[in-house]
């Protein structure tokens, strides 16, 4: 299995290029799937079908999945969502809200690396192209099983001695509800979930990043950021993805004037980034919505 993660600042085109690189992949008999983690989902949107929280085949090779946090939680932590739920009721926060607090942040991302390790232990698809909310949020995906091992490392033994001494003792005497057992294992599975995660994230045989950047300003500084931040994670960074580029030879003083400005940053992304791998795509008279507007975008990457 190959884990392509492309990532870059917000409105960079990161959506298109993955859904087109999606499509070519499965254009040369690759069995694909893409997979959106950003909670504001523009994958089927792209693609101009409708998706949901299930694995999706769209094209021969060719399926998509838009998490659904919600119908993860009920799918896969139906313990940890059933105790964190009562005990908000404990607490006077009942109904549909406690159903809502009991998705804890970074869910999304946990259930993004399950389907990677079960994609990974199964064979199920040779490649897997994860479109991902903007850079701050990737990282927290990179990083996440480190972060998450330490946590459950540190505390899970002991919270789990204290728990069995409390259930017998304060536990009858108070009105919070303490953690089943099913609960805890549930915990404890998870925890060694994230270790099979880092694994698979930090093998460059099987995982790679693409940077997608716009010849701008800002945001060539946010990717400069990002790539200092992914190779202090140990992340295997493939290849730059310069989208939206003027092409040379355009006519009208507007974007002769864009051109220009763009070729200036195009140097200074060289300087910056060689001697990384680039690949060029270039700005399109129309919106990249529909198969045929992403096959020509891959054709350039």
């Amino acid at each position: 299995m190959r884990l392509i993660i492309d990532t870059g600042k917000g409105g960079v085109g990161k959506t298109s290029v993955s859904v087109a690189t999606a499509k070519r992949c499965a254009d040369m008999g690759y069995r694909t799937i893409i997979m959106s983690t950003d909670a504001a989902h523009s994958v089927a949107d792209s693609m101009d079908i409708e998706l949901t929280g299930e694995i999706t085949n769209i094209l021969p090779n060719l399926d998509a999945l838009e998490i659904d946090i919600v119908h993860e939680m009920k799918i896969r932590w139906n313990d940890i969502q059933a105790y964190i739920s009562e005990f908000m009721e404990s607490q006077g926060i009942t109904g549909l809200s406690a159903e809502e607090m009991a998705i804890l942040p970074g869910m999304e991302l946990i259930a993004a690396l399950m389907y990677v390790i079960d994609f990974d232990k199964h064979d199920r698809y040779d490649v897997v192209i994860m479109d991902t909310a903007p850079t701050a949020e990737t990282l927290r995906l990179l990083s996440f099983p480190d972060v998450s091992s330490w946590y459950a490392e540190k505390l899970f033994k002991i919270m789990k001695k204290m728990l069995s001494i409390a259930r017998f003792t304060v536990g009858k005497l108070i009105d919070i509800p303490l953690p089943s057992a099913a609960v805890l294992t549930s915990i404890e599975k998870l925890k060694n979930l994230m270790g099979e995660a880092k694994g698979i994230l930090e093998d460059p045989k099987k995982t790679s990043v693409r940077l997608v950047v716009n010849p701008e300003k800002m945001v060539i500084s946010e990717t400069k950021r990002a790539y200092s931040y992914l190779s202090l994670y140990n992340k295997n960074v493939e290849c730059l993805i310069i989208n939206r580029v003027y092409p040379e030879g355009i006519e009208g003083d507007f974007f002769k004037s864009k051109y220009e400005e763009q070729a200036k940053y195009m140097e200074y992304i060289h300087q910056v980034f060689d001697p990384m791998k680039m690949l060029v795509a270039y700005q399109r008279p129309s919106e990249l919505v529909g198969w045929d507007a992403l096959s020509n975008l891959a054709d350039d990457l």
